[in-house]
């Protein structure tokens, strides 16, 4: 179940990477239009705080730990700060954000699709036969859906 909660977390990322290296100014000003219109949704960043302590808890079973805990410190930072944050706190820091020129937020989606690859590849779902990570030996039959040789 770990690994299926942490592949749908790391699902989540190419999509806004792949979001912002295709249409970075589209994204950018969907993003100034709405929320002056709804700051309330500022609130689902709660969710990211949540998915950061879930990778974080995760991240001793996987390789790489060291990146796994940081990429989790940020989302609980920036989830923190965005959702309970004080509104003149933030407001300078989201204004900065939505400043910045196409090719930033393109390097911000390049490293989100980075992140999501290197995470799907450890857990076993891309680019290799077999999973690794917190799935379990399969040779071994300790995985999750080894069945021992020999058996009924």
């Amino acid at each position: 179940m770990k690994n299926y909660a942490l592949a749908a977390l790391a699902w989540i990322w190419p999509d806004e990477g792949i979001a912002l290296l295709v249409a970075p100014r589209y994204i950018i000003m969907q993003v100034r239009e709405l929320l002056p219109q709804s700051p309330a949704i500022l609130r689902w960043e709660l969710i990211a705080i949540l998915g950061g302590v879930f990778l974080f808890f995760a991240a001793p079973e996987l390789p790489y730990q060291w990146l796994w805990m940081v990429t989790a410190g940020g989302m609980i930072a920036k989830g923190g700060f965005l959702s309970i944050g004080r509104p003149y706190w933030r407001g300078p820091v989201i204004a900065w954000c939505v400043s910045r020129e196409d090719v930033d937020y393109r390097f911000w989606g390049l490293g989100l699709c980075a992140l999501a690859v290197l995470l799907l590849y450890e857990l076993g779902w891309v680019g290799r036969s077999e999973p690794r990570g917190i799935v379990g030996d399969m040779q071994n039959g300790s995985g999750c859906c080894a069945v021992p040789l020999g058996s009924p």
